[in-house]
């Protein structure tokens, strides 16, 4: 449609990129606004658009018994930026889908800064957008500059919530010792980037986990300025040393479970576990999987090498902790991410209050194609609730509790229930996901005439 005015999106993560795409892809003009380099955050390393801060894992790849898993399918379908180049960068990761990092990010900045319909601008919005900005998409992320999350909160008339995420640090695989360490997956389960035998796994006997557990609790941790210590941590990405204080035990049944593995030298199960999973294409680099801390540098260093396997580690990047803030999206946000005190905003991605890096891609995929109908004169339903997608913008914009609202991993706690129910729990997974796919199709059908955009 000729004479379309652009639609702004702001960001360039995961959400505003997606966001972006899906806007060109439905022939609609984005510009799309990232403010780094011109200015940094306190967790990236760079300026690439779509940058992974984290963890590179996707998460389950398994569109049949996963929640997230299913998610993957649904954006397939839907022609997802970041799907495509998720897996186009895929690594071993047992029935995860992990990514090279720096590769994911290239590979999205190429097909944005290919695409004709796209703009780049890289510059901060300090405030809330001009006002001729009719349509806008703020995809800002948990790193919201003060600027404009200031401005958000005197709009809304209510402060935003905040938490704090943790980063896992990275190790260089050459000195990782092999001796001790051994390569297999969960019940030598296969995954979408490779084999039975992807992640390197450090084993701990009863007195090495205890004396571990016993260092995380006394190690010298970060130090919280004052107007952050009532910031309440995010369930799903605590720092270890608080799982470990939780109990002794704790950390046995998390991320250090031992369940499915065996050490190949004793042939016996290990009172815990490490496991290292890849993550770059070259397999020079391995992230400590669910090893995000808020230890200082030098403490990590000397407790983490204790770990069998890791005593000579060397790391590319040690953990970190930073200052996530979302709205509190089921009072402030419509159905279509239109935000309610000024309509011609919309918002995508861990602002609105999801969780993860699929999550927030997803979020950003609904607001660029919401944005687009609205540009060319109409408005699309939001997909069913049976579906993924469905299912995580209506907990977000009206199912959850808005007193008690906190960020949410999509999961299938947040679909409707089967009619009629199974019965039995392994049954309800599949034909849960068999569902979504087939009530999916059917909102694409009306939506983009039965095609996928998978340019």
């Amino acid at each position: 449609m000729p004479g379309l005015s652009p639609v702004h999106v702001i960001g360039g993560g995961l959400a505003g990129t997606e966001a972006a795409w899906q806007l060109a892809r439905r022939g609609v003009p984005a510009v799309l606004h990232e403010m780094r380099p011109v200015r940094a955050t306190e967790a990236h390393l760079g300026a690439d658009l779509a940058e992974l801060v984290c963890s590179n894992s996707f998460r389950s790849d398994d569109a049949e018994r996963n929640a997230v898993g299913l998610l993957h399918a649904e954006m397939r379908r839907c022609g997802s930026l970041i799907m495509r180049a998720a897996d186009r960068c895929k690594l071993p990761a047992g029935g995860a889908l992990a990514v090279d990092r720096i590769g994911f990010s290239q590979n999205v900045e190429a097909a944005l800064a290919a695409e004709p319909l796209v703009e780049i601008r890289r510059e901060e919005i300090a405030g809330l957008p001009p006002c001729e900005w009719d349509e806008v998409i703020i995809a800002t992320g948990p790193l919201t500059s003060a600027a404009l999350a200031a401005a958000i909160a005197e709009l809304t008339g209510t402060a935003a919530l905040a938490f704090f995420d943790a980063i896992a640090p990275i190790v260089h695989r050459d000195t990782i010792d092999l001796d001790r360490a051994w390569f297999q997956s969960r019940y030598d389960k296969p995954g979408p980037g490779g084999g039975a035998a992807d992640y390197i796994n450090c084993p701990l006997d009863r007195e090495q986990y205890e004396e571990f557990v016993a260092a995380l609790l006394a190690g010298e941790k970060t130090e919280f300025r004052e107007w952050e210590k009532s910031t309440p941590y995010f369930e799903g990405c605590l720092p270890i040393e608080i799982m470990a204080a939780r109990g002794p035990q704790t950390l046995r049944w998390g991320p250090m479970k031992p369940v499915g593995l065996r050490d190949p030298r004793t042939g016996q199960r290990p009172h815990a576990i490490v496991q290292l999973r890849q993550d770059n294409a070259l397999g020079t680099l391995y992230n400590m999987v669910g090893f995000q801390t808020k230890l200082r540098h030098g403490e990590q260093t000397r407790i983490f090498r204790r770990i069998p396997g890791l005593e000579r580690a060397e790391f590319a990047r040690l953990g970190g902790l930073h200052r996530n803030t979302f709205l509190n999206s089921p009072r402030l946000l419509d159905g279509r991410l239109r935000l309610k005190a000024m309509p011609r905003l919309r918002f995508a991605g861990q602002i609105t209050g999801v969780e993860g890096y699929v999550e927030s891609a997803a979020i950003g995929l609904l607001a660029g194609r919401f944005a687009a109908a609205a540009r060319q004169g109409h408005e699309i339903v939001p997909p069913p609730r049976t579906t993924a997608l469905g299912a995580l913008l209506a907990h977000i914009t009206g199912d959850a509790d808005s007193a008690s609202f906190q960020p949410m991993n999509v999961n299938f706690g947040l679909f409707p229930p089967l009619q009629p129910d199974p019965g039995r729990k392994a049954e309800r997974k599949p034909l849960l996901s068999a569902r979504a796919l087939a009530d999916l199709d059917v909102w694409l059908g009306p939506v983009d005439g039965g095609a996928q955009f998978a340019k």
